[in-house]
């Protein structure tokens, strides 16, 4: 018998394997579950045995498959062979003639949701927390062991092309409603209770799929009334994949082409399409930097080692803007008293009025509850009295990005907070060290850049000034990971390393536009290069008259200093567009109209920037905005600015979108190999300018083949 599934049979007769993966957290799909599973299957043959439950030892049912082993496969020879190993266990599974039943009690996603699904029947726990799913997509990849054939004959063919090429999680309410559950129970007695009474209830059962009449529902790839849908879904993935995840395209072939043949030939075409995927590039850069790059930093790689954990009880907000009112509702939901402090009480009241919004809408959509509403509103306090802040652990300056603003609150706060209190400035430009100067104890003072909307944003860059202490640092980690945002930390430089490396994307598209390129074209590079927004448009989110201050002070700085300042090409335009009142989104003009029906192009644009008859290729437009983006985080590396290749590239896809299936800034250059990534600069910098010069330490790369990651 395996030790990863305990076998026992009650006096009913009725078999309950549990998995329970020794020495993993979660059970994962790899050759120890599935012998485990392959032996439960030998003792349901015994003519004793009338049914089997399959539970988890775990708090989950089964985390999905075994990344670790998967990143090694390097010919698609071995992800075929084990994708069909899983499959021959789980069709034994249900052509054994006994019903079987899943009993979930924890979360069932990807290789554990297909396990599930092999089952002749799936219970699952009502707890609005668990998730079903089938997220591969997300890292590159498909199921591979039979979502995409049970999947379609389950639930139908439209609905499985959702499942898988959205990778969303699916809740039980849900789950239950489209047909991937049988029943829910409200506690773990009363899940196998009802597992027990299934099996009784069907001691014969068979899958839908091996009935000799089965038709998909919905209608096979065949069916006419499918048509319209397989004529827009792959324009669709295109639009939205731009052709960049090759997974989609794979997914949709897998499913298709399973819906025209027999099961056993669908389980073949799935194998060698999840074969194509875990190959591939793509899957090797998001599974690098989304899987094994992520949970280090979540798990604390970037946190000072042998400072004790530590968890904020109350936190004090300066400033109730959009950015402060943000980060008053995260903090709250994560259960923490929030003082939310601004000059006038109306405008205090303002910020909190942002979680009553977001709230009320979670309540309407049945996400939430009034109690649970009224319960969060209530660990909010709207002030404008500073003695307020005298028993909070973290306080956060969200104010207006101005250094002489900046220093007045912060002496203000600081002369009623107690001696071990934290202070952190939510600044997205001006240097920690610099704005630390104004407090009395540098060394409690902190960097915490928070992204815009913040109950979206996943991401929290962690800024370490010159006096930082470890302490310090580890406590913002610590809270980050609190409010449920993933950290990455770098030491202090302007812009440090978000704001530095996003504003080469935007300028360089705008750029673009002074030269001559159609802003249409433009628009669609950024687009087709994967990135969420295009530069144009995203430049008027964040404002350009916002763009046109940091420069300003930039210039200031750098003048006081007595540094020089090298203006981007692209800035001229920004500067000429903000004397005309077209300051971005905010005023409803900027590179876009924008009104009630959306944004359209100005179309003044092509008349203050008149556009060449000779347009450069796509291609070109494209390896601007990225060699852009990877040859400045490559400097911030080299400057000491980054301290880890994972927080460069998890802070570049979360922090700005940096296009997900490179695998984020640093691993786009080492996917491309440092040599070719020097030799294109190069070309780029001879029609462009300077600043595509590769950073110093690509070129020592290319010289002696070395790699930003390990």
């Amino acid at each position: 018998m395996s030790d990863a599934v305990s076998l026992e049979v009650g006096s009913d007769g009725i078999l309950v394997a549990t998995m329970n993966l020794p020495g993993r957290p979660m059970n994962v799909v790899g050759d120890e579950l599935m012998a485990g599973i392959a032996a439960a299957v030998d003792r349901l043959s015994d003519p004793a045995v009338k049914g089997m439950i399959l539970a988890s030892g775990k708090a989950d049912f089964c985390a999905g498959g075994d990344i670790d082993r998967m990143a090694k496969w390097t010919q698609p020879e071995e992800p075929f062979e084990a994708s069909m190993a899983m499959k021959k266990v789980l069709r034994r599974l249900e052509l054994q003639g006994k019903p079987v039943v899943a009993a979930i009690g924890g979360h069932a996603l990807g290789g554990g949701l297909e396990i599930a699904l092999a089952c002749h029947a799936r219970i699952a726990l009502a707890d609005p927390r668990l998730k079903l799913g089938q997220p591969e997509v997300k890292i590159g990849l498909l199921p591979g062991g039979g979502g995409t054939v049970r999947l379609p004959r389950l639930v139908g063919i439209q609905a499985a092309l959702q499942i898988c090429g959205e990778g969303n999680d699916i809740a039980v309410t849900k789950a239950r409603e489209m047909g991937l559950l049988a029943d829910t129970a409200a506690d773990r007695d009363e899940l196998m209770a009802k597992a027990r009474a299934w099996i009784a209830a069907n001691p014969k059962a068979r899958q839908p799929w091996d009935q000799p009449k089965f038709k998909f529902p919905g209608g096979d790839s065949r069916s006419p009334a499918l048509v319209p849908m397989w004529a827009i879904a792959p324009s669709i993935a295109s639009a939205r994949s731009q052709g960049n995840y090759p997974a989609l395209q794979h997914i949709m072939s897998s499913i298709f082409e399973g819906g025209l043949v027999d099961f056993e030939t669908a389980q073949v075409v799935e194998s060698r399409y999840f074969a194509a995927c875990v190959t591939s590039q793509v899957s090797k850069n998001m599974i690098g930097t989304l899987w094994f790059q992520l949970n280090a930093i979540k798990k604390g790689a970037s946190r000072p080692q042998g400072v004790p954990a530590s968890k904020v009880r109350r936190l004090g907000i300066l400033g109730a803007g959009m950015m402060g009112g943000g980060i008053a509702y995260v903090s709250a939901k994560a259960g923490i008293e929030v003082v939310l402090l601004d000059t006038t009480q109306e405008a205090a009241d303002k910020g909190k009025a942002y979680s009553q919004g977001l709230l009320d809408k979670a309540v309407k959509k049945g996400r939430s509850t009034p109690d649970k509403r009224d319960a969060l509103l209530a660990r909010i306090r709207p002030t404008t009295q500073y003695e307020d802040l005298a028993a909070c652990d973290l306080v956060i300056e969200a104010v207006f990005e101005d250094r002489a603003v900046k220093a007045d609150v912060t002496r203000k706060a600081e002369a009623v907070l107690g001696a071990g209190a934290v202070f952190a400035s939510n600044t997205s430009t001006l240097p920690i060290t610099g704005l630390a100067r104004a407090s009395a104890r540098p060394g409690s003072f902190i960097g915490l850049h928070f992204f815009s909307p913040v109950d979206k944003m996943p991401l929290v860059e962690i800024i370490v000034g010159q006096a930082t202490s470890d302490e310090t640092l580890a406590r913002g980690f610590d809270y980050v990971l609190q409010i449920g945002k993933t950290p990455i930390v770098v030491n202090d430089s302007r812009g440090f390393y978000t704001s530095r490396v996003f504003s080469t994307y935007v300028m360089e598209g705008i750029a673009m536009l002074k030269e001559g390129v159609h802003p249409r074209s433009i628009e669609a590079a950024g687009l087709q290069a994967g990135m969420p927004m295009p530069p144009l448009a995203l430049q008027d989110e964040v404002s350009l008259s916002l763009a046109l201050h940091v420069a300003e002070q930039t210039r200031k700085d750098l003048a006081a200093e007595g540094r020089p300042y090298t203006e981007h090409p692209g800035m001229s335009v920004i500067r000429q567009l903000c004397e005309i009142g077209r300051v971005g989104k905010k005023a409803g003009r900027g590179f876009y109209d924008h009104g009630d029906e959306g944004r359209q192009l100005w179309p003044g644009l092509t008349t203050l920037y008149p556009v060449d008859a000779q347009q450069p290729a796509q291609r070109e437009l494209i390896d601007r905005m990225m060699f852009a983006q990877a040859n400045e985080a490559a400097r911030c590396h080299e400057e000491g600015v980054l301290r880890s290749a994972a927080d460069a590239n998890v802070g570049s896809i979360f922090g700005w979108g940096f296009a997900p299936f490179h695998g984020g800034a640093l691993q786009f250059i080492d996917a491309m190999g440092a040599a070719a990534f020097v030799a294109r600069a190069r070309e780029l910098a001879a029609a462009y300018g300077p600043r595509f010069e590769p950073a110093a330490v690509v070129v020592q790369m290319a010289a002696q083949g070395g790699r930003f990651a390990a």
